[in-house]
């Protein structure tokens, strides 16, 4: 069912739709592929029930029951065969749509490998090697946020530089969290960079950017949060100006690669830096 609300100061009736999202994991999957989809509805919001580790039949009771209050779309990854039919059952008697998100991707791929798969709930979150990558690349991380730590750049991955409000911390998180041990060094004016950055070999350094005016607005916001002076260089508009050219002249002088971050969320800015750690990686490879 899909209600109508008519937002304050909005003359617009935005709809909303309930989403019912039941994993017998933590749930992030069925999360990302759903607003993944809601995203490319404008006037639609979903609101969300998760249902994380259902591993119970009280707990599946507990599920159908929200669902019969609310009803809705119902997404699900459920390893229990039993479980899934009776979610199943359960959502076309009440006339709400329901969807394995896994089903079709694992159909897909047992017909490429001709094996079937071994249903484990939350398989990808198991403690193994990769899960302690993760961990350690996210703890060299937060020790190498704006410079903080140094000594030991070379064993970074990826080295972030660029002025103030850029990204570059939520982007090293991000990438810490996809495994990869990413350092960020501020760009500030008049202050020199770490000797330690020139002759690092290993890692990929990227250069941040983005347009002196947006860089004003969030530095705008910034000092407003803090109810700070804001009669400073590091919301003029013309210092900011001078201070994104200088890092555009640094990175240009050093070759490192630029992204400009300015209509880019932080997934599209990481996506766009692994590119270049995957090509910087294939070349040593083939060297």
């Amino acid at each position: 069912m899909i209600d109508r609300i008519l937002a304050p100061g909005n003359p617009v009736h935005r709809n909303y739709f309930h989403l019912h999202l039941v994993s017998d994991a933590t749930g992030e999957t069925l999360i990302a592929v759903s607003r993944a989809a809601a995203a490319q509805y404008e006037t639609v919001s979903a609101i969300e029930h998760v249902y994380p580790l259902v591993r119970s039949e009280a707990q599946l009771a507990r599920v159908l029951a929200e669902i019969e209050a609310s009803p809705g779309v119902v997404l699900y990854t459920l390893v229990e065969p039993e479980w899934s039919q009776r979610l199943e059952n359960f959502c076309r008697e009440l006339g709400c749509p329901c969807l394995s998100v896994l089903t079709p991707v694992l159909a897909l791929f047992q017909s490429y490998l001709g094996q079937a798969s071994a249903p484990k709930p939350g398989a990808q979150h198991v403690l193994n090697a990769e899960y302690f990558r993760r961990i350690d690349a996210m703890n060299y991380t937060l020790l190498h946020d704006d410079g903080q730590l140094g000594g030991d750049l070379e064993n970074a991955d990826i080295i972030l530089v660029g002025i103030s409000r850029t990204s570059k911390t939520p982007t090293s998180i991000y990438l810490a969290n996809r495994g990869i041990k990413t350092a960020n060094i501020p760009l500030v004016p008049n202050v020199p960079l770490p000797a330690e950055l020139e002759h690092v070999r290993k890692p990929l350094i990227v250069g941040l950017v983005a347009s002196p005016d947006r860089i004003v607005q969030i530095r705008q916001n910034r000092l407003l949060s803090l109810r700070a002076d804001d009669e400073t260089p590091y919301v003029d508009p013309a210092s900011v100006a001078d201070e994104v050219a200088q890092s555009r002249r640094l990175c240009a002088r050093k070759g490192w690669p630029v992204i400009d971050v300015t209509r880019r969320s932080i997934e599209e800015t990481a996506a766009s830096i692994l590119d270049l750690l995957r090509d910087l990686r294939m070349k040593f490879i083939a060297t």
